[in-house]
């Protein structure tokens, strides 16, 4: 009998058990919606898990029966003692069938068609005579004895998984990859396996959480006393009680361990079901799906485990029955035929992320308004002022599924409810994040409730405070005559560590402690990592590290994200734990996947520029004024050894991250130094990357950009006042054609000259460049809004936004810029507009292609002027004003 087998058979026995008990119950008090709703989640979950493994007679009655208790939920029938005998007897019958199962390991042949006739009756409206019970055949031993009554699993309404073998189907079976780390779980029987001698539920001792809990809080206070005389010993080296004292510290800590080994399981011990329930339901649905879990050895509570299983379970499934679309459909948008669902899970912080992402087609908005509508959770007034990401809230309501109908797989709204429902049991957050057309994500967060961890003591304006040791990189002592000194750009607090400019958070300011008073040049830094982003605390002192007891933050705190909670020391203090997650968000660290970085940083560059105001980095560099740049344009701040700079053909150059990076001075009098440290500005795309070489890095500044041309100079845009003062701003671009000769021949590139202020839409995968062309296209007049790809462009056009011209790059994810120009030519609104294609190949053919695809137009990227002369044209043409 393999695991999964062991583990239905035990479950379904403490499933029917309850059913007995509150079928009873439900008979005395039919109106209890409450008691129905545990009732037909418990024969839902029976019937999907039976669905899954495959096990047709049970998953037939336990369905009919199912159809039953859904219309009790629902009002459309009552609950009568002749209905809830009929719910009795097709509970007797699932039990006898999974005794038949426990002793032979297979399904009993046999005929229920009777029951479920009459329950289908009922189901009706009909009053049928109770079924003849079917007679099991007599080497069928009885029923297990059922175990103890236990809280029932959640499960939602798409747990139901229905095989269908290739032969029924008429077609052939998609291929299913699953990759997966998942352990096994062996399960050993108590005696001897001959027999019928102990059944499966007894093979296994299920102890109640709260004894565990109890035992654990029991353990914890014994650590604390063990702190507490083991600090006193530190004081007290000659102490006759030093021996005792550590062997009581050696068997403390093996009880510590051994009882957090009870309540700790690896993840992906739920995860081991999910490789066969994404197989039937690619074969059910006909599409083709590549399941990957990674992280599945990390461990977490059992009883957090129990509550996230289901969880977990629905929004794979959903990312399979929703999300994925199917192969000819992903065909036709430019996707592999194979859709990709990722399951993560790793420790960051203190606390354990789950991650379930998809590269399907995303949350259709416009279907969920309309069901949000339909169910009155909401007005059409409410929905106006909504963003997409409150919109998107909507599929965490009770009840609400945009399934056109009810299937084996999805419809009957028992859901995303009941996931957030219980990741919220256990002080957890869900995150959704979702984009039409490429995907969805979902991040839970789950915090740490009681756990024993190690950590550091800190301290800061006479507090102490536990970081939980999992996030420390490394210490730094920082003065200004040690080697690390803390810098401020404008008020911003930086270190130098190892030629990379370190962000800091000063926990007084942030804290609000001793308001008024400024951190000391002199003080400790904690760097610390979250996700791949580092940055330091900056505290007065560093004590050791400790074992401490994690209690969950008071109700009253709990919005405080930057406690995670709080603990005991050795000396009795009470103090509280920092969640680094917490502290990167108040301070404004960018987190996330790579995309959600982008996303950002193209979100910030739209507000500021619908503020007409650009971050800007001022420098120096040679004689002369202050030189600008876009601050979104810099890939990162750095300061090289002078000594590290190479010459390579005569140019200046320097190994980093494993290539040799060409340095451009703007100054043309510069020179190498002997010694010291020389500033650089690096501006990085995909795998290249250039350093702009200057004398100093002086401020960031929020200003408005308005730039005077008729000072323009090869190098430089022009001139313009920022903080009081005349500031060159200089041609990006200019300095980068000097570093690589064809980097623009792999990504396009705008012109500068007089335009008038009209509306642009520029599309390009490329963060970087959509970053360098928005601030140029401004300064030649035009109101410039960029986005990633055609999918959001699309997007603007259903939400109706209007432009006078848009440029395209050719070369692009998901839609290339000839099906993105061919939906354009199919539009209402944009079909006349003048299409701009970009692309490094320039060739007469290449231009003829793109004529006959829809481009008004088709320029190389790499020539810049004859961009600006046909855009300046092309908008002529129409009648516009330029």
């Amino acid at each position: 009998m393999d695991d999964l087998l062991r583990e239905f058979l035990t479950e379904t026995s403490e499933s029917l058990a309850q059913l007995d008990v509150e079928l009873v119950r439900l008979e005395q008090n039919p109106n209890d919606p409450a008691l129905l709703s545990s009732i037909f989640r418990l024969v839902h979950t029976i019937k999907g898990t039976c669905g899954f493994i495959g096990l047709p007679r049970l998953e037939h009655v336990a369905h009919a029966g199912e159809n039953v208790l859904g219309k009790f939920r629902d009002g459309e029938l009552s609950v009568t003692p002749h209905a809830v005998s009929l719910i009795l007897q097709s509970i007797d019958t699932i039990k006898a069938l999974t005794a038949a199962l426990e002793a032979t390991g297979a399904e009993p042949a046999g005929d229920d068609e009777a029951l479920i006739a009459a329950l289908n009756a009922m189901a009706e409206g009909k009053t049928p005579e109770v079924a003849t019970p079917v007679a099991t055949p007599k080497e069928m031993p009885p029923p297990p004895p059922a175990a103890a009554a236990a809280p029932p699993v959640v499960a939602d309404e798409d747990d139901i998984f229905k095989p269908v073998p290739a032969a029924d189907t008429g077609k052939q079976m998609p291929a299913v990859a699953a990759k997966t780390e998942a352990p096994k779980t062996e399960v050993k029987p108590t005696g001897d396996d001959h027999g019928a001698k102990d059944s499966v539920a007894s093979q296994s001792i299920r102890v109640s959480v709260e004894l565990l809990e109890n035992l654990m809080t029991t353990v914890s206070e014994l650590v604390l006393t063990r702190n507490q005389l083991m600090q006193t010993l530190r004081t007290q080296k000659d102490s006759p009680f030093a021996a005792p004292l550590q062997r009581l510290n050696l068997v403390t800590s093996e009880l510590q361990e051994g009882v957090m080994k009870t309540r700790m399981q690896p993840i992906g011990n739920a995860w081991s079901k999910l490789p066969r329930i994404v197989r039937d339901l690619s074969v059910e649905l006909g599409k083709k799906i590549d399941l990957q879990m990674n992280g599945a050895e990390t461990e977490l509570d059992r009883q957090v485990l129990e509550l996230i299983k289901d969880p977990l379970t629905h929004m794979v499934r959903n990312s399979g029955d929703h999300g994925i679309e199917t192969p000819a459909d992903r065909l036709m948008v430019g996707k592999p035929e194979t859709g990709t669902i990722i399951l993560n899970a790793y420790h960051e912080g203190g606390h354990i992320i789950i991650e379930i992402a998809d590269d399907g087609r995303g949350l259709a908005l416009d279907k969920i308004k309309a069901k949000a509508l339909q169910n009155g959770v909401t007005t059409e007034a409410e929905l106006a002022s909504m963003t997409d990401q409150q919109v998107m809230q909507f599929i965490f309501k009770a009840g609400f599924s945009t399934a056109a109908k009810v299937t084996s797989v999805s419809g009957r709204g028992v859901g995303m409810d009941v996931v957030k429902t219980n990741i919220e049991k256990i002080g957890g957050t869900i995150e959704l994040n979702s984009v039409q057309g490429k995907g969805s994500r979902f991040l839970i967060k789950i915090p740490l409730t009681l756990a024993i961890v190690s950590a550091l003591i800190v301290e800061c304006s006479g507090e102490r405070f536990a970081i939980p040791q999992i996030s420390v990189v490394e210490l730094v002592h920082a003065s200004p005559k040690s080697e690390y000194r803390i810098e401020r750009i404008k008020d911003t607090p930086v270190l130098r560590l190892r030629n990379r400019l370190l962000p800091l958070v000063s926990l007084r300011r942030m804290l609000q402690l001793e308001q008024g008073k400024e951190d000391s040049d002199t003080a400790f830094i904690v760097v610390i990592q979250v996700g791949t982003a580092n940055f330091g605390v900056i505290v007065d002192r560093v004590f050791d590290t400790e074992e401490i007891v994690v209690k969950p933050v008071t109700p009253i705190l709990r919005h405080i994200t930057m406690f995670s909670g709080n603990t005991i020391l050795g000396d009795g203090s009470v103090v509280m734990i920092l969640d680094p997650n917490g502290i990167a968000s108040q301070a404004g660290e960018l987190r996330g996947t790579e995309d959600t970085q982008r996303k950002q940083q193209s979100a910030t560059a739209q507000i500021g520029r619908s503020e007409g105001k650009q971050s800007l980095l001022l420098f120096t560099a040679g004689t002369g004024a202050p030189k600008a740049v876009p601050l979104s344009l810099v890939a990162r701040l750095e300061d090289f050894d002078c000594k590290n700079i190479e010459l390579s053909d005569g140019k200046p150059v320097i190994q980093y991250r494993g290539k040799l990076m060409p340095l451009v001075p703007i100054d043309e009098t510069w020179c190498q130094k002997d010694g010291g440290t020389q500033p650089v500005l690096v501006f990085t795309d995909k795998d290249r990357s250039m350093g702009l070489i200057v004398d100093e890095i002086l401020d960031i500044i929020e200003d408005r950009l308005q730039i005077d041309l008729s000072g323009k100079r090869a190098g430089f845009l022009g001139s313009a006042i920022l903080s009081g003062k005349a500031t060159d701003i200089i041609d990006t671009g200019h300095f980068l054609a000097q570093s690589y000769q064809d980097w623009f021949h792999t990504h396009e590139m705008m012109a500068y000259g007089g335009a008038a202020a009209k509306r642009v839409l520029l599309v390009d995968d490329s963060p970087f460049f959509r970053n360098l062309l928005g601030p140029l296209l401004e300064v030649a007049g035009y109101d410039v809004t960029a986005v990633d790809g055609p999918p959001v462009a699309l997007k603007l056009y259903e939400d109706g936004a209007e432009f006078d011209a848009i440029i395209s790059d050719i070369e692009m994810p998901v839609m290339n810029g000839f099906e993105f120009v061919a939906a354009i030519r199919a539009s209402t609104r944009w079909k006349d507009l003048p299409v701009v294609a970009l692309s490094s190949h320039a060739t007469p053919r290449d231009f003829e292609r793109g004529r006959q695809a829809g481009f008004t137009d088709y320029v190389a990227k790499f020539n810049r002027e004859a961009l600006l002369t046909s855009l300046q044209q092309l908008l002529q043409n129409l009648g516009v004003t330029v």
